[in-house]
């Protein structure tokens, strides 16, 4: 287990609190396994394996626990000393009113208690329900590039320092981020590329029929598999339900607007989807229609389409989208007198823009890619991010860089 200091520094933090800690992300992007490593942790400073309750709901060693009556009734059994407990429930949304548990647990004042789970909608309406303003949400994603070499190993075409210092490896071990994905079980074994498509399309099947179609009760699994792939195979392109109706009508494959966003909100609950607004520059609002959608890994476009040269700009996007959120940035897309910024983050009174591109060769793309930048006319930072890997420059306030450098660094 390789530890992501960047979560387990926001578990150290919370520790002890009052508050329910609640893991949130895509399965298989690691939250069990920063529970473990959190275990470890406290074991280290002297908590006893006594103390210490960790039940994985996905694993058949549970399966008599899926009630709120018989998890209640063990946890009693197992919390008879006066110490303080540490409990852990991975995949807590398997266990049939499991709010209510939470909420009896927290009330007892002796555990402190973490829980993980892989359906937004399903955690934040009972959280909000039982446990307003006595939970604290920490969304876990997909290794980001930097984590990535950490779990790559013997993909590294260098050792870390020696391509982190020369742009021709850098590139090259971006690309290679860029088409493997972020999901750790990936640089668990020495996957080829196929293999590893294999197994995140397993990762994306499983949560489709498991978290999806089961739990909403979809009967029509082939048009969701359809509206799944329109999206995966759209990312980066704004779509709204209607004109994916309109397609799926083209394919003899007919359905209303209202069924689309219905399959759309489910495939974004289960974290397979995340839905990005635009917000209109000059209006200060909100627009309702034409948002975008990114994959909760970019490795899912690949492993469900196969690679194409022609997605390579929405995939960018979508890695440079989660850094983002990784970072704790409130994401949007911008809009500005018919030009589409393709990032505006907001973070307290922070904010900057950010234009994504493959490269910068053509004068076009360059003309394409700062003409929105130019248009604002506040200071906040603008940044343009390529994959051409030449010496970082500015011009006109805008700074134009090597996007796996930005990645590395701590400026944003």
């Amino acid at each position: 287990m390789i530890p992501r200091p960047r979560y387990l520094d926001d578990l150290y933090t919370f520790r002890d609190t009052d508050l329910v800690k609640v893991l949130t992300g895509i399965r298989r992007c690691g939250k069990s396994t920063l529970l473990h490593l959190h275990a470890n942790s406290l074991r280290a400073q002297g908590v006893a394996d006594s103390q210490i309750i960790h039940l994985d709901f996905n694993i058949s060693k549970t399966a008599r626990l899926k009630d709120a009556v018989s998890l209640e009734s063990y946890l009693s059994e197992r919390m008879t000393s006066e110490k303080k407990y540490y409990v852990f429930l991975d995949e807590i949304q398997e266990v049939c009113d499991w709010e209510k548990v939470v909420n009896s647990l927290h009330a007892q004042k002796k555990a402190d208690i973490y829980i993980t789970g892989s359906n937004a909608h399903l955690l934040s309406s009972e959280l909000a329900t039982y446990l307003t303003g006595r939970h604290v949400v920490l969304p876990v994603y997909p290794l980001s590039f930097e984590e990535y070499f950490d779990f790559a190993g013997v993909r590294l075409v260098a050792d870390k320092e020696t391509i982190r210092t020369h742009p021709t490896l850098l590139r090259a071990s971006f690309e290679d981020y860029m088409m493997m994905g972020g999901f750790p079980l990936i640089y668990s074994a020495e996957f080829t590329q196929s293999q590893a498509y294999r197994s995140i399309g397993d990762i994306y099947n499983s949560i489709l029929l498991k978290d999806i179609v089961q739990r909403n009760n979809f009967r029509n699994v082939d048009l969701l598999e359809r509206v799944g792939h329109f999206a995966l195979d759209n990312i980066g392109n704004t779509m709204s339900g209607k004109s994916i109706a309109d397609y799926m009508k083209s394919q003899q494959r007919g359905s209303s607007p209202e069924t689309i966003y219905n399959y759309l909100d489910a495939l974004c609950e289960a974290f397979l989807l995340m839905r990005v607004k635009r917000f209109d520059l000059k209006g200060k609002e909100f627009l309702k229609t034409q948002e975008k959608y990114f994959a909760g890994d970019h490795s899912l476009v690949n492993a469900n389409l196969g690679f194409s040269q022609e997605r390579l700009p929405g995939i960018l996007e979508n890695i440079v989208y989660l850094e983002l959120l990784r970072r704790g940035w409130t994401v949007n897309i911008g809009k500005l007198d018919g030009m589409e910024i393709d990032f505006i983050a907001q973070k307290q009174d922070e904010r900057i823009y950010l234009q994504v591109t493959y490269e910068m060769s053509e004068e076009k793309t360059r003309q394409r890619e700062y003409r929105p930048l130019l248009a604002i006319k506040d200071s906040y930072p603008k940044y343009i991010l390529s994959l051409d890997p030449l010496p970082r420059e500015s011009k006109d306030g805008i700074i134009r860089t090597f996007l796996p450098e930005f990645f590395l660094s701590d400026e944003w």
